[in-house]
């Protein structure tokens, strides 16, 4: 495993390397997010998709194939696969199913959305706090784990319209690896927005997950009779 000098010195080429990709595509991710939710519609909804698949496909892609091989040795495939096929399930999904997304109605998570969400694009300013300068920025969009969170957040506003098996491909990444390697090996500090993110959102799809099985059982039952 890399040393933490060593990781941030590979993140720092990306960084370098990818400029101004990382800025566009940040400011590209707040005007369609804030557009999604002061204007909710097709033309928003369909944009967001697109700017997801093109995100994801981005990190499993140019960050782990190309640009920053070796930052997890041999796991660069693993997680470069997943954050693909991630992209390729939502493409096909988002494709075939009227997925909207819409902020919640209850008041609380409505609330505890736009917080995450405002955190997630706080990214930069907390590596900044701590300590982290351009280029070894990490933003979302062009960046695996603030675009991981990014994801997440916005699918499950979408919830249960998306496809689970990418939702749980996002949540391998998003849960356990900020505890257990990002924070303690190489001081990724920021990264426990994710960790929040990714809680938040492992609750939501269990939530949502029973309350389908329980409509599902009702429809049977129902038309038993």
């Amino acid at each position: 495993m890399l040393s933490a000098k060593e990781w941030w010195a590979i993140m720092e080429a990306y960084g370098e390397k990818i400029w101004p990709a990382q800025t566009l595509l940040f400011i590209a991710a707040v005007a369609l997010v804030v557009w999604l939710f002061l204007k909710p519609g097709r033309v928003p909804d369909a944009l967001v998709k697109l700017y997801l698949v093109l995100a994801l496909a981005w990190n499993g892609i140019v960050f782990f194939f190309i640009l920053a091989k070796g930052i997890a040795g041999n796991g660069n495939y693993l997680f470069g696969s997943m954050l693909t096929v991630a992209a390729l399930l939502l493409a096909v999904d988002f494709s075939k199913q009227k997925v909207a997304f819409r902020l919640p109605e209850l008041r609380w998570q409505k609330y505890l959305t736009l917080v995450l969400m405002l955190l997630v694009f706080c990214y930069p300013l907390f590596g900044m706090a701590f300590g982290h300068r351009f280029p070894r920025l990490i933003i979302p969009g062009t960046f695996p784990c603030p675009t991981t969170a990014l994801s997440l957040l916005l699918l499950t506003t979408a919830l249960p319209q998306v496809n689970k098996i990418a939702y749980i491909l996002l949540l391998l990444w998003a849960v356990p690896f900020p505890p257990f390697i990002q924070i303690p090996k190489y001081g990724v500090y920021e990264d426990a927005i994710m960790f929040v993110v990714g809680v938040y959102s492992m609750i939501m799809l269990v939530k949502n997950w029973k309350v389908e099985k329980i409509s599902k059982q009702g429809f049977k039952q129902t038309s038993l009779r």
